[in-house]
């Protein structure tokens, strides 16, 4: 594997890549920060080539939602990542995430390199020895596969459409669950 990058004025870009249920809960917690070029919502894991929305919600296609950042690791490193990623996630639930279930919702790392497979490595691991879950963590790591873009209206939809990002994030449970496992007063 090599590490996927793109040059832009002399600093070469990474891509990071990771499956956390619903694309669009996943796409504004790593939108705020410097150093992040971009993040895509799309589908990927699967054996479909170029697979729609529709097809990828049937569960048969193999692909998982997921997005991917374009980032500067000389700003953002891929351990920031990883933290981010963990803290809006279920990763004891191998079902889905929240009120979105089956195969296409679950969680994955995939990785574009061996450096990004072992910080992912070290990181679960570290999550795990945390005692912060009850339940094993399950979240997989693996290589990163081809990256299918969804759909446009998929794009950015919390900005595209607050309202209904608000409601479909207040009743999946995922705030609930964010807050009780890594609310600063419960995280030490």
């Amino acid at each position: 594997m090599t590490t996927s990058g793109t040059q832009s004025n002399s600093t070469v870009l990474e891509k990071a890549t990771f499956a956390g249920g619903c694309f669009w809960c996943m796409v504004k917690p790593f939108d705020q920060w410097d150093g992040i070029h971009g993040v895509i919502s799309g589908y990927t894991g699967g054996h479909v080539v170029n697979p729609t929305y529709e097809q990828v919600k049937t569960q048969t296609t193999g692909h998982i939602e997921a997005v991917q950042i374009t980032f500067d690791p000389s700003i953002f490193s891929y351990a920031q990542l990883l933290d981010i990623f963990w803290m809006q996630i279920d990763p004891t639930d191998a079902g889905g995430q929240f009120q979105d279930r089956g195969e296409s919702y679950t969680t994955t790392i995939f990785v574009h390199s061996e450096e990004q497979r072992k910080l992912a490595e070290a990181s679960r691991a570290a999550l795990a020895a945390s005692g912060r879950f009850d339940k094993p963590i399950v979240t997989p790591i693996v290589d990163a596969a081809p990256f299918y873009e969804a759909e446009e209206y998929h794009q950015d939809y919390y900005r595209k459409e607050p309202d209904h990002y608000k409601q479909d994030r207040a009743v999946s449970g995922r705030d609930e669950f964010i807050q009780t496992h890594w609310d600063e007063t419960t995280s030490g």
